[in-house]
């Protein structure tokens, strides 16, 4: 071990899931420049929101009692539209501490950021998505169901369209077993970039709601698309429940 620490050159990024940034073909193109950049960022956006999150006011709902069912060792899908991305780390570190959460992040260099954020806050980010990478992501994925964390998926990731869920999440429901728990994450009066996805950044001493769905159970012989569509009907009614519960975010 000790000699493989001594072989990976100055500024390399170690993954969560213990893969060094040049054993990816994707970083392996990446300076030692780029490398550094990319971990310091990760850092100074974590410390960013660390204090940003201090000053939040935080409220759930939990009317189905899926963090209850999560305690006694049942698994779930925590399924986000991509512009809630800021709220994830917010939900183990104030809403439900001791939560293990695992999201997927796509192979590009600002999604590698972000995993260098939110891994300072216990969530284990997994490389793949959709359109590069998927069978390795379902991996990592199932392997971090295997160690207890709750998956976390983005349906309407990558790259959009905003707000419309597609059929990898059902894939992954399928492969596992695991039910999907639409989370909805809003924040009042939250400034909207002006991404694809409006992403959302809660302005400081704010109130951030999040209301978690029923379990959305697939049936391996369900059609995709009836899949498909429950999702994305859960994930919208969770979305409306959270932004009128946050006062309009």
């Amino acid at each position: 071990m000790a000699a493989e620490k001594a072989s990976r050159p100055a500024g390399s990024a170690l993954a969560r899931d213990g893969t060094a940034a040049e054993d990816s073909p994707f970083r392996r193109r990446w300076s030692w420049r780029t490398r550094m950049g990319v971990v310091l960022a990760g850092r100074a956006i974590a410390l960013v929101l660390r204090l940003l999150y201090a000053t939040l006011r935080v409220q759930w709902a939990d009317p189905a009692g899926v963090i209850p069912a999560l305690r006694r060792g049942e698994g779930a899908i925590f399924a986000f539209w991509h512009d809630g991305l800021v709220l994830v780390p917010l939900l183990p570190l104030r809403a439900y501490p001791g939560l293990r959460l695992a999201v997927m992040l796509s192979w590009h260099r600002d999604a590698e950021i972000a995993a260098q954020a939110v891994a300072r806050f216990g969530v284990r980010a997994v490389r793949g998505s959709s359109t590069r990478g998927w069978l390795g992501g379902l991996r990592g994925l199932l392997a971090a169901h295997e160690r207890g964390e709750t998956i976390v998926v983005v349906p309407d990731g990558p790259r959009g369209p905003r707000h419309q869920a597609k059929d990898g999440v059902v894939q992954l429901a399928r492969a596992t077993g695991l039910p999907v728990v639409a989370v909805g994450a809003a924040a009042r009066g939250a400034r909207r970039l002006g991404s694809w996805d409006r992403m959302q950044i809660p302005r400081p001493f704010t109130r951030v709601a999040y209301v978690l769905s029923a379990p959305v159970r697939l049936a391996r012989d369900e059609p995709t698309a009836a899949g498909v569509a429950r999702v994305q009907a859960a994930l919208d009614e969770a979305a409306r429940a959270a932004g009128a519960a946050a006062g309009g975010g």
